[in-house]
């Protein structure tokens, strides 16, 4: 049975076996532990999200979210109920008949742990816990568990250790149940000494400090890499999106990488960066991130703040929308929610793409009903980009609205090309953006933006044929250039 509580030492090699469980997470026998899911709810509770937005989260689709994340650790969950609540309970949360009710069902079916899929305050976990006599981890609980099993790199494993002990450290009282004894006095000392919960959170709290200062020394590394990136430069694109909705799969797609991809919640944690090409030849780093969830920890958006920040400084963000889950609605509320807390506006059409995935999974009608409002134009660019990771339907016109989104602002081009150089109207095709093309009857007339990488090698081919940029020259030896006084030949 997965067990968190501590045990009985007293030194610091003690203190670090414990920490080193917590690192780990919920410690499992070979046969999977026999788990309870208990779902709380309240009838009344509008979903979470701004705006005066009461559309209720599907009960059903809380279940399941809440036995997907117990089975993401390989538990095996025996049964799922859900509770109503009509006011939370101090001691327990819910109601002491159905506490009892409960007790009899974890005894019937031999329950090892109970996960309760809302948070708890330690005296409230430490109350079931005598009552039931099982093991009980609440939402953040289990979440951390979760994270702790999908950390492989060293930047993952820190920051899931920072949160955990984070979280730890409010519940020595619940789990610890060695701490109410004292140390005694040295000899002459005599007195009761240091207690050991108050050792123990000292210890934990100089681990949390060891930990924050490597995670800083993670952030000024990824902030020299942004750094060094900048100077190629190769604009940044992220994805991020509610836990399970195919952004590993997506990003599979567009990059033709290998990266894990499953049905499962929580798939992706460490962040991974790809490059891809664009459709007129310029490139991208793709960066595909941790999914996110309803409730997600505060400890853990604080502790992943280092790999965040792919996301803060991203120049474009894809938010991958699973399009065919009944509750797309709240996730998609969930996810602006946690973009705002990094100070992120969800709403910012020039810098967030909303992808509507899996549309292979809806009936033809309703399909054909997204693909048409997607295509209906908002501001001078598509509401959304409803595709399939899976089939590939829609990636072409994902990776084109990209470039467009990419290229707003740059200078536009106007060349005038003699008919007898066609193999440089074509390369011009190829390796850049034609935004119109008339043709003569001697020259060939482009408008077309030219992607930072293709710059130099445009000048040297085709400089001699422009006759107009209008608009910013985005390049790193020339950051502005407009109308008739640019030199084309730099």
């Amino acid at each position: 049975m997965p067990s968190s509580h501590i045990d009985d030492d007293d030194d610091e090699v003690g203190v670090e076996r414990r920490n080193e469980r917590a690192r780990k997470g919920v410690a499992r026998d070979a046969a999977p532990t026999r788990t309870l899911v208990v779902v709380p709810w309240r009838a009344e509770r509008p979903a979470r999200g701004e705006g005066g937005d009461t559309t209720p989260r599907s009960l059903d689709a809380r279940v399941e979210e809440a036995v997907g994340l117990a089975r993401a650790i390989e538990l095996d969950v025996v049964a799922n109920p859900s509770v109503r609540i009509t006011e939370p309970k101090p001691a327990t949360l819910i109601g002491q008949g159905k506490v009892e009710e409960l007790k009899r069902a974890i005894e019937d079916e031999k329950i090892e742990l109970v996960v309760v899929d809302h948070p708890l305050s330690p005296i409230q976990q430490r109350n079931l816990e005598k009552t039931w006599d099982a093991k009980v981890l609440d939402r953040t609980g289990l979440i951390l568990e979760i994270f702790g099993e999908r950390a492989h790199t060293k930047e993952g494993r820190l920051q899931v250790e920072l949160a955990h002990l984070t979280y730890q450290k409010s519940r020595l009282v619940r789990s610890w149940t060695h701490l109410e004894r004292q140390r005694g006095g040295f000899g002459f000392l005599g007195g009761p000494g240091e207690t050991q919960i108050e050792a123990d959170r000292r210890q934990i709290q100089e681990r949390i400090a060891r930990l924050e200062r490597e995670l800083e020394s993670v952030a000024r590394t990824r902030a020299l890499h942004r750094k060094n990136r900048k100077k190629v430069p190769h604009p940044i694109v992220a994805l991020v999106g509610y836990t399970n909705a195919g952004k590993s799969t997506l990003f599979n797609r567009l990059t033709e990488a290998q990266v894990f991809a499953k049905d499962l919640l929580f798939a992706t944690l460490d962040p991974t960066l790809r490059k891809v090409r664009l459709p007129h030849g310029g490139d991208v780093i793709l960066s595909d991130t941790v999914g996110f969830v309803s409730d997600l920890p505060t400890t853990l958006v604080a502790a992943f703040r280092a790999t965040l920040e792919e996301v803060i400084e991203a120049d474009l963000i894809l938010h991958v929308r699973d399009i065919a889950h009944e509750d797309t609605g709240p996730q998609a509320k969930d996810v602006a929610n946690v973009l705002s807390q990094l100070g992120i506006d969800p709403d910012d059409r020039d810098r967030v793409i909303e992808v509507w995935n899996k549309i292979d999974r809806l009936e033809a009608a309703h399909r054909a009903e997204l693909l048409a409002e997607g295509a209906r134009p908002a501001l001078d660019a598509p509401t959304a980009i409803p595709c399939s990771a899976v089939t590939g339907e829609g990636v072409a016109a994902l990776l084109d609205l990209i470039e467009e989104r990419l290229n707003r602002g740059r200078a536009v081009f106007r060349v005038e090309i003699p008919v007898a150089q066609g193999e440089l109207v074509a390369w011009l095709h190829r390796n850049a953006e034609v935004v119109e093309r008339v043709d003569g009857e001697d020259v060939v007339s482009l408008r077309l933006r030219v992607p930072e990488k293709a710059l130099d090698h445009f000048r040297t081919r085709a400089g001699r044929f422009i006759r107009e940029v209008r608009g910013k020259v985005v390049d790193r030896d020339e950051p502005e250039a407009t109308g008739g006084g640019y030199d084309p030949l730099g």
